[in-house]
């Protein structure tokens, strides 16, 4: 008994040691961690300003190239928290100094009129000093090979920074810094010096698989999905930038059809219409021209956020219209089949507050007798939880009428500072197009159902209207439509209006 005490306190404290020991380490490494992370930031910071000592010297660019590029290694190999730190330096220590813009601008003022030569060199001299010196930084690292690349980074841990930063005169620094290097990106992204590449399965490996990864709206299921999508009846396109090689900044992927699909699914019902009882290992040389009518762009995606509010993909999708139609110049018809993301939470929103506003009487009782459920509102928010209720017809039928009715309505009205509140529909309306059909359970697949209960929509390009429905959303906040879809969403808006008289 003594022998089973005195082992049961020995283990005990060999327990607790270890305890001890655990904790021990865990300080240690908290600690070290710390250490290690305060050094990086003084690396960092260190290497800031020395690449800032080299702005006004007539040191060789070589050097100066060398330190910056030091500065972009150590840069990338910091984590989050020090790259954070760094950031909020550059924005605030290398901004535009606003006392010496105001002692300038001071002897500006109190220089008489006559005095041309003194007011000239106030005014080059203001200038000059309204120029960030973080700007010129931005210039030193675009040179470098990778450069860009680096930049366009930097603006999404910038963008980052903007949506954390809780303070507000810190917040304004910030949002300077992304003005400034946004200002840089959109000249350095001009269309003029980006390249369209079209992408087949004969593409390096590299670029087939960034297409792979980037497919956001119709996730690739593996290497033989990617293959039909880059072979015969299908067109990939890319927009490149010579500073940032085989790297992809928006993809475009396009379906040649006989008919505007109304469905993901329709897009394959097209191909197999067109090929018949063709051989089924087809080549590019076996494609039927006189068939294909029809060019669906079914996803558009921009790779790089860093490159947010640079407008590329609209120029892309005009330049691959081109292109397609010198190649197949049967077709008649351009269309996106687009996604509708966040109609399903916004339906939902819509049902919490008040559900007679979305559902006729009528549709009510059809729904209710499907679902035996009395608290209907309670009852859709777990049925679109998942996309499960797409394989009960009944249900289906009944959910149909007024969930394109409400989509209309959600495309057609609901806005933005007088924009489309939709982001996709914003998109395409600002490239000229029109809002043509609303497609029911054109996408049942699970993601597709979680943003808009399945719901897709077409937009039709007719090239030779593009640039005046553009214009005219641009500057009007007119939005193109057709007249299936301006009757429904005047359909919501008389149930609407008649519930709540």
């Amino acid at each position: 008994m003594i022998f089973k005490n005195g082992f049961l306190k020995v283990s005990m404290i060999s327990r607790r040691s270890k305890l001890i020991s655990k904790y021990a380490l865990n300080i240690f490494k908290c600690s070290y961690s710390q250490e290690k992370s305060q050094k990086n930031v003084t690396f960092l910071k260190e290497q800031l300003d020395e690449v800032f000592k080299f702005k006004s010297s007539n040191v060789s660019n070589w050097i100066i190239e060398n330190t910056a590029r030091s500065l972009c290694t150590g840069y990338y190999e910091s984590n989050k928290d020090d790259r954070q730190q760094l950031l909020h330096m550059l924005a605030s220590k290398y901004a535009v100094q606003h006392n010496d813009v105001y002692n300038i601008a001071r002897k500006l003022i109190d220089t008489k009129l006559e005095e041309e030569r003194r007011i000239l060199t106030y005014e080059r001299n203001l200038k000059n000093i309204l120029v960030p010196d973080y700007q010129w930084l931005f210039l030193v690292i675009g040179r470098l090979e990778s450069g860009v690349k680096f930049l366009v980074d930097l603006r999404t841990d910038i963008l980052e920074l903007m949506s954390e930063t809780k303070d507000t005169d810190e917040n304004i620094k910030v949002q300077q810094l992304n003005i400034s290097l946004r200002d840089l990106l959109l000249l350095w992204f001009s269309v003029g010096f980006l390249h369209v590449e079209r992408v087949t399965w004969q593409s390096g490996c590299d670029i087939l698989q960034k297409v792979s990864d980037y497919e956001a709206i119709h996730p690739i299921r593996n290497w033989l999905d990617l293959k039909q999508r880059v072979g015969p009846y299908r067109r990939c396109y890319i927009f490149t930038h010579p500073s940032m090689p085989r790297e992809p900044l928006v993809v475009l992927h396009t379906a040649l059809c006989d008919i505007i699909p109304g469905s993901v699914k329709g897009i394959e019902e097209a191909k197999a219409r067109i090929i018949g009882s063709m051989k089924k290992d087809i080549t590019f040389l076996d494609e039927d021209k006189c068939k294909i009518t029809a060019a669906i762009f079914y996803s558009i995606a921009s790779t790089q956020k860093g490159l947010q509010g640079i407008e590329l993909g609209n120029y892309l999708i005009k330049e691959v219209a081109s292109e397609i139609i010198s190649e197949f110049p049967m077709i008649r018809e351009l269309s996106t089949l687009s996604p509708i993301p966040s109609f399903r939470n916004w339906l939902l929103e819509r049902i919490r507050q008040d559900i007679n506003c979305i559902f006729t009487n009528e549709e009510l009782r059809s729904i209710q007798n499907v679902l035996k459920e009395n608290d209907l509102a309670l009852r859709l928010n777990k049925t679109f939880s998942n996309s499960s209720w797409t394989n009960d017809k009944e249900l289906s039928d009944a959910l149909e009428k007024p969930l394109i009715r409400a989509c209309a309505w959600y495309l057609y009205k609901e806005k933005r500072r007088n924009y489309a509140l939709n982001k996709v529909a914003n998109f395409h309306l600002r490239n000229g197009a029109v809002m043509w059909r609303i497609n029911w359970l054109a996408d049942p697949s699970p993601r597709g159902v979680a943003n808009s209960c399945g719901i897709m929509v077409n937009y039709r390009y007719y090239l030779n209207e593009t640039e005046t429905n553009s214009r005219n959303y641009i500057e009007n906040y007119f939005i193109n439509a057709s007249t299936s879809v301006i009757d429904l969403a005047i359909e919501q808006e008389k149930l609407c209006n008649t519930y709540s008289n």
